[in-house]
């Protein structure tokens, strides 16, 4: 905490004399200690021990009001003593590093104790709290899958959980079955003959087979959700999609990446090898052709952040159109294939959201030769099967991801690997599981009670925005209010014949693990296909329980707090509010202000993409937000800037999310009076809100991670989701009294919401 300084005078007496004589005070009345007419008064015919004495008794008379001052705020704010108070204390304090001046830089203040004492782990490229409360959840479920001893009393279900685990830890098997199971599968496919020529018609052969037998669709994606513009009801949705490194930039520029790209080669060698048994000097210029598809696939794939208007991408068309649009893919034959045994024709509706993209990757797929475009999708295929087969196999992912992220090789425990998978495919069933041996019901009204509080602060600052309309505003409140919050799981997991019912069709074997992995993808694409003919069901969530995550859904408005979030560091029941509400409180203003974000503001409060606001609130908005892609784009990491329009809508959140969070928080104090401080930290409460918002987000990353992060991920870079925000907020500025014009107290400030 910066602290002002304290410049001790001395006065003589006859300084402190004159001082005294014709003082005006605040109220304008002046006290003149000269009798009228000049002629001296009372004070002058005074004796000098008289005036001492009557000097001296002012000055302890005013002594003993400053110390009954003292002791009335000491009595008013007396420190929290309680065991909780004491432990949160110690952990904010091991974080903070007090040697920074948090008006220069919050992040190191807030965080540079967390970072000195949490080098990135063995294993990992990045360490933050997320990753430390994921490792606990992961300890709980560990603990459930493994207990045998209770399986009598699980459901259906559940016992197929715990088998689809125990294969994935049946290493023995998964070693001596090697590459077998993958290379079946290619065998099925006609073999990976990587040199063989191919005639006109295979393409739209060999892609019709891999969606028939394995649901791929190397060069786009296709799926089942909610019609943006029809929210009651699901649509097909085209996507683009087919890269195997996480983004375009990767191929794009060759400079800064050139390491990655030479490793991803070896690991295709590497692979291709494993799974073909041919000799490198063969593999090697074919993979090389792979490459060089994908870098063209990457020239014709759109960048994200052209990709946020909604509005704009939203093509709806008949599956005829398609043809069209993209004359080298044998369509009706795929969508068939795709969503039996549910009927498809040509006047089914589908949604494209990458129709440039189509049309160019047509191109492309004409201009290519049959054989490279053959090689490719085989490759889609062994990428997709290499993480469930041998350790050679993964020996060689570790290679990749060293080079791509930075992260230090080590054994990493199979345990955690294999709850991981099992989350991603059984994840519902397994957080049946977890909540019910971990989560506290009462967290539920908590989290209920603080959305509420925090929903109210937003409608208050929706009410007092000068840029938006009446109209705009006022519909704008009706949408905050329609919010529907999901809360720790969805109701039917906890359901034993209900989870039963779901997974009936599903059903693994402890001993053969990519099987298990081909069979749950088999069954996933049926589920997503009878998803087709039904309305959206809102207990369909996107997280499982066990995530240490959060979302919003623009298109049922709806917000989904899981319950391995709803735990310290974000929420403890016995923590101060001042800390809840700057961690929870924030993470639940995040999410309520995505829908307000520059795409989630698109949607109505039905979650129907519709332009709803009046044109003049349109324009002020992007001229607001315009401010946080220029701010944000300032910012920069090892030289390299963050991309202020690919992060625009999670930095709105961020800082929407902050300041309704802190809105909520002084609206609680004005309802239930002050909280006793914590000890010994020097902070007050409103100072102690914004350490906990800051505390959430401290992280380690190495530089190939952060690099990653820049050039992947929506959300800014963690200390930038800190300094970005508080340097936006006169709260801020005004508790930790920086001066304007110091780095967390800028001139201007962006503000959206």
């Amino acid at each position: 905490m910066k602290m002002s300084t304290y410049k001790r005078a001395t006065l003589d007496e006859e300084e402190l004399v004159d001082s005294l004589e014709g003082e005006i005070y605040p109220n304008g009345v002046q006290v003149n200690f000269r009798g009228p007419g000049g002629r001296k008064g009372c004070w002058a015919q005074r004796t000098r021990p008289e005036k001492r004495l009557l000097i001296l008794t002012v000055i302890l008379f005013l002594g003993l009001l400053a110390c009954l001052a003292v002791l009335l705020f000491q009595y008013q704010t007396q420190p929290c003593l309680t065991q909780a108070c004491i432990s949160v204390t110690s952990s904010i304090l091991s974080s903070l590093d007090q040697g920074v001046d948090p008006c220069e830089d919050f992040f190191s203040y807030a965080c540079g104790g967390w970072i000195k004492s949490n080098p990135i782990p063995d294993g990992h490229s990045r360490w933050g709290t997320f990753n430390k409360l994921w490792e606990h959840n992961l300890a709980a479920l560990k603990s459930l899958l493994e207990n045998t001893t209770a399986t009598s009393s699980l459901s259906e279900a559940e016992r197929k959980v715990q088998r689809y685990y125990q294969s994935c830890m049946n290493e023995s098997r998964i070693e001596e079955l090697q590459a077998r199971p993958l290379m079946d599968q290619i065998q099925k496919l006609g073999g990976w003959n990587i040199s063989a020529p191919l005639g006109e018609d295979s393409f739209n052969e060999m892609l019709l087979a891999l969606v028939a037998q394995y649901q791929l669709t190397p060069f786009f994606s296709i799926s089942v959700s909610v019609d943006s513009k029809n929210s009651s009801s699901n649509i097909i949705q085209i996507d683009q999609s087919g890269l195997g490194l996480p983004s375009r930039e990767y191929y794009l520029n060759k400079t800064q990446n050139e390491k990655v790209l030479a490793a991803y080669l070896n690991f295709m060698v590497q692979l291709g090898m494993l799974v073909s048994g041919e000799e490198e000097a063969t593999i090697r210029p074919q993979m090389q052709e792979i490459l060089d598809f994908e870098t063209a696939l990457a020239n014709v794939t759109t960048p994200q952040e052209k990709l946020r208007d909604e509005e704009v991408i939203y093509h709806k068309m008949p599956a005829a159109e398609l043809k069209d649009l993209a004359p080298a893919i044998d369509w009706m034959p795929l969508l068939k294939e795709f969503f039996d045994p549910v009927e498809i024709n040509e006047s089914e509706p589908v949604v494209v959201y990458a129709q440039e993209y189509l049309h160019r990757v047509s191109l492309l797929i004409l201009n290519t030769d049959k054989r490279v475009l053959r090689n490719y999708m085989i490759w889609h295929l062994v990428r997709k099967g290499a993480n469930f087969l041998d350790q050679r196999f993964q020996d060689a992912e570790e290679k990749l991801t060293e080079v791509m992220y930075g992260s230090k090789k080590t054994c990493v425990p199979r345990w955690k690997r294999c709850i991981g998978d099992t989350d991603n495919s059984l994840g519902f069933v397994l957080g049946a599981m977890f909540v019910r041996a971990t989560f506290a019901e009462d967290s539920r009204a908590v989290a209920e009670e603080m959305i509420l509080e925090i929903k109210r602060a937003l409608e208050e600052s929706l009410a007092s925005l000068g840029w938006m309309d009446e109209e705009t505003r006022r519909s704008a409140r009706e949408k905050a209010d329609a919010i529907y919050d999901m809360i720790g799981y969805p109701k039917f997991i906890l359901d034993p014949k209900e989870l039963d019912k779901v997974f009936h069709d599903y059903d693994p074997v402890p001993d053969l693990y990519y099987e298990n992995v081909m069979q749950f993808y088999n069954f996933s694409a049926r589920v997503a296909a009878d998803q087709l003919r039904k309305a959206p069901n809102r207990d369909q969530w996107s997280m499982t329980p066990p995530t240490v995550n959060a979302y919003y859904s623009p298109t049922k408005n709806e917000v989904i707090f899981p319950a391995g979030i709803l735990q310290s560091p974000f929420y403890t029941r016995n923590y101060p509010k001042a800390i809840n509400f700057g961690g929870l409180g924030v993470v639940v203003g995040h999410e309520l202000t995505h829908a307000f974000d520059d795409q989630g503001r698109e949607y109505d409060k039905d979650g129907n993409l519709r332009p709803w606001w009046k044109n003049s609130s349109v324009e002020a908005f992007k001229q607001h937000t315009q401010c946080l892609v220029e701010q944000y784009g300032n910012y920069s990491v090892n030289g390299e800037a963050v991309n202020g329009k690919h992060t625009l809508g999670e930095n709105i959140a961020d800082n929407g999310g902050l300041k309704a969070a802190y809105r909520a928080y002084r609206n609680w104090v004005k309802k239930n009076g002050e909280e006793a401080s914590l000890p010994a930290l020097g902070l007050t409460n409103d100072q102690l809100f914004f350490v906990a918002f800051a505390q959430v987000w401290c992280s380690v990353r190495t530089p190939e991670s952060s690099h990653e992060g820049l050039v992947t991920d929506p959300h800014s870079p963690s200390r930038f989701r800190v300094i970005g925000t508080v340097s936006n907020s006169g709260a801020f500025s005004k508790h930790f009294q920086c001066r304007p014009g110091s780095p967390m107290n800028p001139p201007q400030k962006c503000e959206v919401w």
